[in-house]
């Protein structure tokens, strides 16, 4: 499996082959052995040579970021061959659907319609498994529209908000 990787605007060639229990790696052509496992979701125990790492991932709107330690990273992850990858830098422009990243519950609207909101400001609270997460806008916009109440379930990808 081949993939670009873009960590902090900083971009690297992944290429990554499971053989039996293990994790043949590339990464910008580098030979490296790696062992990966699910410590629980969204948390990856990763041993990388003698060095061991905990790396937990977070999905805020539709950017994605990593944490290693008490470092963020933002990461974005292209499969090269998708015609996605080629096109994602027009999203900024026109509207943008934010969608629920998790099942779950509404527990609070930070935004109204037609408010200004930067990127990164929150615009729902959904709670899920009694943990609560702020679903963030994605750009600089308006709030056109809201699709969510407080108290409405949701499933994963149903869109909680637009902004233009």
């Amino acid at each position: 499996m081949l993939y670009d990787v873009i960590i902090d605007d900083k971009s690297y060639r992944l290429e990554l082959n499971r053989i039996d229990d293990r994790w043949s790696c590339r990464l910008d052509g580098k030979e490296m052995e790696i062992d990966a496992v699910l410590a629980r979701p969204n948390v990856l125990s990763l041993r990388i040579g003698n060095l061991a790492y905990e790396v937990k991932s977070e999905l805020v709107a539709s950017d994605a970021h990593l944490w290693v330690g008490s470092r963020r990273f933002a990461v974005e992850v292209r499969d090269p061959r998708s015609l996605r990858a080629r096109t994602r830098a027009g999203e900024e422009h026109g509207p943008r659907k934010i969608t629920a990243p998790m099942p779950g519950k509404v527990v609070r609207l930070l935004v109204r319609e037609g408010d200004a909101v930067e990127g990164g400001r929150g615009i729902v609270v959904v709670e899920a498994m009694k943990m609560q997460n702020e679903i963030k806008s994605p750009k600089k916009g308006t709030v056109a529209k809201i699709v969510v109440g407080e108290g409405d379930a949701v499933n994963a990808g149903d869109v909680l908000a637009i902004v233009e």
